[in-house]
Formats: C-alpha cells, sequence, structure tokens
C-alpha cells in the first residue's frame, strides 16, 4: 500500500506593516531571520523555510544585519531558504496592471541575483485574485499560482456546485485566464496555517494530526497533502523536525516529510486526475455571502488610491516614455534610479497597506513613499523633457520667441486643454539686488505686448492668457552653481487636438503680428445653464443634478450626478451602513452656479450644494467596536446632530472631447459615513465591463443566491461602462477604485469617500485618520458612445487619457536633428492598450506592452522594420511562438524593438 505523503512547509505570511507600524514588524523580522540563520547550522533535518514570496524581506533584514549577507547567500544557494518569485506580496486589483508586472520583473531580478526562484505564483492572502493571473504566470515563466481566497471549496462529499466557475471540490484546480491561458491553481482551502505549531507532545499531537488530517483529505485530489506550518508573522517552529518524527511515529500509513514548495508541486503535478474542475477568470468570492470579500478596500482611506494612482501614472505613463524617447539609442537611460522609484513605490503596494485597512502609522510613512517615488519619477521627467527639447530643431521661430514643446506620452491619440507656464524674461541676482531684480520684472510686466502662440508654420493657435506674474526662481545647472534670478512667467491655455500617440510638437509664444480671429460662440449658455459641445448637451438642474442629451444616440440621461450620503458602522475593511438606513442626498437641497471659465474652447462651472450630514454614529458604535462585535451585527444608528457641508463640483467641458469631467471638492468634518456620486443607466442589461488588470472584464449586476450582503461592492481600474444594444454610459476616475452596479435603474455608484474610526479583522485597532478629516477632492468623468465597437473604445481610451496630462517643456530658438513634429512608434491596432513604453532591461532597445480590450482577434503591426521587431514576455525574455502581426482575444503583448 502506498503512503499517502503529507508536504510540511515552513513560512511565515509576512505583512510589512499592518496592527503595527512597519518598524515594530521589521524588528521582528530580524529575530525571526536570525533564528532561521541558526537553525540552519543546528538543525540538518529542516529542510527549508518558504520566504513568502517576496524578496524585500532580504533587504528589510539587511538593512539592520548587513554582516550576515554571505550567510543568506548561502543558505538560498543551498536550498536553505527559499526566496521569490515576486519582490512584495501585493493586492492584483488596487495597482495598476504595469505595477503587477514591475512586482515580477524586479522579483525575478531580485531572485536571480540571490539564486534561483520558487516556481510557484504566490497570492496567499490577496483580496481577490486577478482574471489575467494564469495569463500572467505563464508570461513569466511560472506554472503554478496558491491562493487563499475566491475560491468556495466544496470537498468531496458535495459534488453539487452553485456556480462551477467559482467553487471546486478539490484544492487543486485548473485556472484559466480570459485569452484560454491556464495554470494549475492550488487553494489554501484550510488556510496557509493548516499546520501551524505542530505539538510534539504524542497525546496532543494525535487529537492534533486526528482533526488535521481529516481536514485536509478532505479537498486534496491526490494523496499529496499539503500543510502550511506558519502564519501570519509566526516564529520558525524550532522543533518541527521532531514534531514530524512523532507524527511519523503515530500514523506510520502516511509519511511525514518536511518540505518545500517545489517538491510538493511536482508530486502534485504527476498525479492530478482527470476530474480535476477548472475555475474561470477573477477570482472575488461570488459564492459567498458577500461580507468577507474585502472589496470595501478599495475605499479605504482613498487618498492612499488617489496618491498610488498619481504616482503609477508619473512613472509608467509620464516619466519612463519621456526617458525612452529621451535616450534612444544610449546606455544613459535611468534603469537603476527608475528601479528605486519602482520599489519604493511597490513598498506601499503589499494588501493590508495599499488596501488602507492598517494602523495610522502605516499609512502615515506611506504618505512619506508616495512622495520619495514621485520625486524621483518628476526629476527624470524633467531630465528627459530638456533632452528632447535641446534635439528639436526650433529655428524656424521668431529669434525673440519663446517655443514649446508639447508631449503626448499615452499610447492613444490625445485632445485636451493645456497649461502651459513660459518664462518670459528674467532678472538675474548676479545682476542687480533681489528687490531691484523684482522691481525691473514688475515694470517689464506692465508693458508686457500683446501676444500669439504659433505653430511651425506660423499659424495662430487660439490661446487664453491665464495669468503673468514676476516672482523667483533659479536654475540647477548639472556643472555650475545655483542661479537665482527673478522671472516675468506667463500661463497660457490652449487647445491641443488630436495630438498622436507617442509624439510630440512645438509651438511658440511671440509677440502678436497678426490678429486673430476669434470665434464669440461659448460652451455654456447661461440663460439655460447648459454645457454644450458637438457630442454632448447638459444641463444643471435646480437640484444640482444633469440633465444630459447624448447626441450620438439622442438619448436623454437624467438625474446624472447625484450625490449620496450613508452612514457607515463597518471598518477598513467592510462597509455596513448604520441600523437606521438614513440617508441623504444632494438633490434635498438647491444648487448654486458659478461660471468660472467660458469661451468657445472651453467651459467651466462650479455647482455648489449644502447636504446637512449626521455628526458621526450614535454613541453605540464606539461600545460595538471597542466589544469587537462582528459587523454583520452591529445595530449602531447615525446621531441626530447634523452639520452642513458644502459640496462643490466644477463640471468641464472642451469643444475637442466628447466627455465631462469633474472635481468635487468638500471638507470633511463628520464621523462615519460614506459619500458616493450616482449616475443612473436605466439601460437594461444583466451585465457591465469595467477596466481590471490587463483586461476589461464583464462582470453580472446580480449577486449569486448565497449573497447576503445588501451591497456588491466592486473594483475598478480607469472606468467602468454600462451598456446595451444601442450605446452605453462610461464613467472614468483617477484613483477611485471603487464603484457598484445599482438594482435601481442599474445606476453606476462611485465611492468618493469613507469614514470610519476602526481597522477591524481580528481585534479592536482604533484609527482616527480613517475618518479622512478635511478638505477632499476627487477626479472623475463621464462619456457615452453608441453601439460600435470604436466609439465604446473611445470612449475607454479618454477615460485613460485623462490620468495622464500632456507633457510641456519651454525651450529656446536652436537647430536640431529632430523635426518640431513627430511620432516615435505607431500601433495600427486601435484595441491595443499600450501599458507601457519604456527602454529594455538590457539597454539595448524599446519596450511597447499592451493588452487587447476586446475579446475579438485583430491585426497589428508596429512602424517598424520586421527584423527589429520581437515578442517577449514580462521577463522580455524571447517568445518565439508568439505572432508578431496578430492580437488574440485578452492577450497581454509585450514587444521588444531592437534599435
Amino acid at each position: 500500500m502506498t503512503k499517502k505523503k503529507v508536504f510540511v512547509v515552513s513560512h511565515s505570511h509576512w505583512d510589512r506593516e499592518w496592527y503595527m507600524g512597519y518598524e515594530h514588524h521589521h524588528m521582528r523580522l530580524v529575530t525571526l531571520m536570525d533564528d532561521l540563520l541558526e537553525l540552519f547550522k543546528t538543525e540538518p533535518g529542516f529542510n527549508s523555510f518558504h520566504l513568502d514570496g517576496q524578496t524585500i524581506i532580504l533587504d528589510d533584514y539587511l538593512q539592520v544585519r548587513p554582516e550576515r549577507e554571505a550567510e543568506v547567500r548561502h543558505y538560498i544557494e543551498e536550498g536553505k531558504l527559499k526566496v521569490g518569485p515576486f519582490y512584495i506580496l501585493q493586492d492584483d486589483f488596487l495597482i495598476s496592471s504595469e505595477a503587477n508586472t514591475r512586482d515580477i520583473l524586479i522579483g525575478a531580478q531580485e531572485s536571480k541575483k540571490w539564486g534561483n526562484k520558487v516556481n510557484l505564483g504566490y497570492f496567499p492572502d490577496t483580496f481577490g485574485n486577478m482574471g489575467q493571473t494564469a495569463q500572467m504566470m505563464k508570461l513569466s515563466d511560472l506554472d503554478f499560482a496558491a491562493f487563499g481566497r475566491g475560491v468556495k471549496p466544496t470537498g468531496l462529499n458535495n459534488q453539487v456546485f452553485e456556480n462551477e466557475n467559482y467553487s471546486s471540490q478539490y484544492s487543486e484546480m485548473w485556472w484559466k485566464g480570459p485569452d484560454g491561458s491556464k495554470v494549475l491553481g492550488l487553494l489554501f482551502a484550510n488556510w496557509y496555517s493548516n499546520g501551524n505549531e505542530i505539538p510534539v507532545d504524542k497525546t496532543e499531537a494525535k487529537e492534533y494530526w486526528d482533526q488535521k488530517l481529516q481536514d485536509v483529505e478532505k479537498y486534496a485530489s491526490t494523496d499529496n497533502l499539503l500543510m502550511m506550518n506558519g502564519v501570519d508573522h509566526q516564529p520558525v517552529q524550532k522543533d518541527v523536525v521532531e514534531a514530524l518524527d512523532v507524527a511519523s511515529e503515530l500514523y506510520p500509513d502516511y509519511e511525514f516529510i518536511h518540505s518545500n514548495f517545489d517538491d510538493y508541486l511536482k508530486a502534485v503535478a504527476q498525479d492530478i486526475p482527470e476530474d480535476l474542475s477548472a475555475i474561470d477568470g477573477e477570482l472575488t468570492s461570488q459564492e459567498t455571502d458577500g461580507w468577507y470579500t474585502l472589496a470595501n478596500t478599495a475605499s479605504s482611506r482613498v487618498y492612499l488610491k488617489q496618491e498610488n494612482t498619481k504616482v503609477q501614472r508619473q512613472l509608467e505613463n509620464i516619466t519612463e516614455p519621456l526617458a525612452a524617447i529621451a535616450y534612444k539609442n544610449t546606455d544613459n537611460y535611468p534603469h537603476d534610479q527608475l528601479k528605486y522609484a519602482w520599489k519604493t513605490l511597490m513598498q506601499n503596494h503589499p494588501h493590508d497597506s495599499i488596501c488602507g485597512c492598517s494602523v495610522d502609522e502605516v499609512h502615515r510613512e506611506m504618505m512619506t513613499r508616495f512622495e520619495k517615488s514621485r520625486e524621483v519619477g518628476e526629476y527624470l521627467a524633467n531630465d528627459a523633457l530638456n533632452i528632447i527639447a535641446s534635439k528639436i530643431n526650433t529655428s524656424v521661430f521668431a529669434v525673440d520667441s519663446k517655443p514649446f514643446v508639447v508631449v503626448n506620452t499615452q499610447g492613444y491619440e490625445k485632445s485636451q486643454m493645456v497649461s502651459v507656464e513660459i518664462e518670459w524674461d528674467r532678472a538675474p541676482f548676479s545682476e542687480g539686488k533681489p528687490n531691484d531684480q523684482y522691481e525691473l520684472m514688475q515694470s517689464r510686466l506692465a508693458e508686457l505686448p500683446e501676444l500669439e502662440v504659433v505653430d511651425k508654420h506660423g499659424y495662430s493657435i487660439p490661446f487664453e492668457l491665464v495669468k503673468s506674474e514676476t516672482r523667483f526662481g533659479y536654475d540647477l545647472p548639472k556643472e555650475r552653481f545655483r542661479i537665482p534670478y527673478m522671472g516675468l512667467f506667463i500661463t497660457i491655455r490652449i487647445p491641443v487636438e488630436n495630438l498622436p500617440a507617442l509624439s510630440w510638437t512645438t509651438l511658440a509664444l511671440q509677440k502678436k503680428s497678426q490678429a486673430v480671429i476669434k470665434d464669440d460662440h461659448k460652451l455654456f449658455d447661461v440663460e439655460s445653464n447648459t454645457l454644450e459641445n458637438n457630442w454632448l448637451k447638459a444641463t444643471v438642474k435646480s437640484d444640482g443634478s444633469l440633465k444630459i442629451l447624448d447626441k450620438k444616440t439622442d438619448r436623454v440621461y437624467d438625474d446624472q450626478m447625484i450625490f449620496e450620503d450613508t452612514g457607515d458602522i463597518g471598518n477598513e475593511y467592510i462597509y455596513r451602513q448604520s441600523a437606521d438606513k438614513k440617508t441623504i442626498y444632494s438633490t434635498d437641497s438647491q444648487a448654486e452656479i458659478e461660471v468660472l471659465i467660458n469661451n468657445e474652447y472651453e467651459a467651466k462651472i462650479k455647482v455648489s450644494q449644502d447636504m446637512c450630514i449626521p455628526v458621526s454614529a450614535d454613541e453605540r458604535l464606539e461600545y460595538e467596536q471597542k466589544s469587537v462585535i462582528d459587523i454583520t451585527e452591529r445595530t449602531a444608528r447615525r446621531a441626530k446632530e447634523c452639520r452642513m457641508i458644502r459640496v462643490s463640483t466644477v463640471i468641464g467641458i472642451t469643444k475637442m472631447e466628447d466627455q465631462l469631467k469633474f472635481l468635487t471638492t468638500f471638507d470633511n468634518t463628520c464621523l462615519d459615513h460614506r459619500v458616493r456620486v450616482l449616475f443612473p443607466t436605466k439601460l437594461e442589461t444583466d451585465t457591465h465591463n469595467a477596466e481590471s488588470i490587463y483586461e476589461v472584464v464583464e462582470r453580472s449586476n446580480q449577486v449569486s443566491d448565497s449573497w447576503e450582503n445588501p451591497t456588491n461592492p466592486q473594483h475598478q481600474q480607469a472606468f467602468v461602462n454600462v451598456q446595451d444594444n444601442r450605446g452605453g454610459v462610461t464613467i472614468g476616475n483617477l484613483g477611485l477604485n471603487e464603484y457598484e452596479i445599482l438594482p435601481k435603474d442599474n445606476t453606476i455608484a462611485v465611492t468618493l469617500l469613507r469614514s470610519v474610526g476602526e481597522m477591524g479583522d481580528w481585534g479592536y485597532f482604533e484609527t482616527k485618520e480613517a475618518q479622512c478629516q478635511g478638505a477632499q477632492s476627487f477626479v472623475y468623468s463621464l462619456s457615452f458612445h453608441d453601439r460600435s465597437t470604436a466609439s465604446q473604445i473611445n470612449s475607454y481610451m479618454q477615460t485613460r487619457n485623462n490620468q495622464v496630462p500632456l507633457q510641456t517643456i519651454q525651450t529656446d530658438v536652436h537647430d536640431g536633428e529632430w523635426k518640431l513634429s513627430h511620432a516615435v512608434y505607431k500601433v495600427s491596432a486601435d484595441d491595443f492598450v499600450i501599458t507601457c513604453f519604456k527602454q529594455a532591461e538590457d539597454g539595448t532597445a524599446d519596450i511597447i506592452r499592451g493588452y487587447n480590450m476586446t475579446n475579438e482577434s485583430e491585426a497589428i503591426g508596429l512602424n517598424v522594420e520586421d527584423t527589429k521587431l520581437h515578442t517577449v514576455n514580462l521577463l522580455e525574455e524571447p517568445l518565439n511562438d508568439i505572432s508578431k502581426e496578430v492580437l488574440e482575444p485578452a492577450e497581454i503583448k509585450t514587444f521588444k524593438i531592437n534599435w
């Protein structure tokens, strides 16, 4: 009789920061690693320790114990320390597609530096799992994926599945992606602590193993049983080898092996049964009661998500493309600086960090990391812009003009109103006292001539003079001391129309030489309170909501942009509405309208309303928090006392863009509540679409029969869309990752703010700063499309474009080898979303990566010689069997373009 094998894998799930600040966890990590290094010396039977799938643990340890680097390297090479494959254990849904890839890429580089990586995509505690995991693992040389959430295990005695896509009788299953890729998935059906603290005492061991073996055999598809010897921040069990000797004596029909994932997965893969079930796409616990999907972490501490989005856009959509252009064909590309910026940013990406579900100290430190990473990105971007500008031949412009370059770093054509600051004149401190130089510039400001903006042909471009001012400035030359001065600065605003993807154009500000013909038509009609362009007509009603005509489909959408405020007696993990269900709407009050900008190219109005919001929950909530009452059993209500909060929204429309843009602000002075903005679609459909990680995923508007949570929160990246067979509605956002499709009118509800006072989970941890008091601002957009795929894709692309402004840099009149206008690369596939344009890691080529937004195949091409164009995986390794000419449905495709 063949014995069943019990593979015991020692590990510690290492949250770098969570219910204590980072350094508290850090010091415990040092102790753990010290213990491991000692144990490796003294216990030869201890096979290995799984270092939680993340290489950053090594950096953290050696920051304190640098003298032990050689020991660490020795034990990794010997196989005692199992490292990688990732840099950190991220939350996949709340970081960008590229951030997920950089976690894999940098993790692989770090693993290679130390030794071999573990061949396992490791997602033990991710709050839901992205649908493209299988394809991403395949594109990262990983054959397996382990995860703790998202699939409902039914066990061998329950063969009836509520939904075959999201439940499995086994802990092993095939996991398929939307493109057809599949990997062997491993569910921690009894959690990643099912073999924790194994007893050595025989009596205790008998009781322990009787239950543990029964639990693991209930779900295992083979005779290879996995026991995870560890849990969150668990010290290593130093007597685990002795404990397994006791188990072997007690259970002679089993073979107990202190082991590792490599050996376990090899054994499982050889014995997989034919009836192994398959799961499809994203795993978000669709078949549970809905309370513990933890999707509401997408709206905890929204300020973190907003900062994260801004920094991601800075690095991947601004800095890297600019650097790739500036340093093409050179070895000056700032690889090391960018890796430092990415690693700093990714330290904010673990699930307990970016999810906003830790104590206040953790999230305070995160804001510093965001700032550090952004500063690096801005510095490198400015350097690259100056190099680009210096290479462009601007000699066509007048000698006394002020040329400037506008760069579209996005992978999609872009139209936008752009603000440009021009230094018109300066007075250096080296030529006079600061106050005298200030007065000199003030006098020239008073004599400022009439101005115009011209293109390379000398044609005038309409512009608005926003402001002109004198102020202090300074230069920091690379090879000289700083140069302070007083400058005369002019800010103008111009329309830039149809600037191609990955391209630049050059304009100039100069003294006016010809009359500029201006159109008196304005985009906002004061009499009817209506914003209108060629595509949209939006009227502001007396209650502040909008009535919008979509001219493409001749549909009217009423009651748009309504703000909803409800009580929240939940925590950082889960929203729970107060027991009284008291809801306040912005339409309960009259709106005030103020015109900010109104001309032929742009109009902005501010709509303000006063909402009377309860100041907090009632006193029962504090009792329920401190006594650790589960939120599903809480009965706190909203306080009777109210406070007036003024909600102001700037609504913008331009002549060139088929959308409305919104900036909502208010001063949050209330506690324990949630604010959402509502867009009723009244479209009859059972599904909707949202941008997720490397895919536009289709999700159901309904929940399963087992769902008990009154809400159904979902994750998004740049947009969510509801459509029928005539067209649809797309809501874009900047760092607003939570939405819900409400049953009434298929309303798109986007969460702007959640204010809560505790962390939640396993005890009471007060988090006053999670109440998010003070000034708040939120950016989002609204557009419509007709039934055509092109119109739909355009509405999606606009939301992505909104997150990345056009880049501008002033230059001077000079000769150069580059044209005034140029597109670096041209992609022929309309459905290909470019997520990355950077220099290859080996410094010999450019990398362009993106994904197919649709489920249709499409021809794809780049304006590059065929011999120079190659397809590679996420690690930038050759994929010789992947077509360069076809973009498959939901395919992630990376091109390497040799110089």
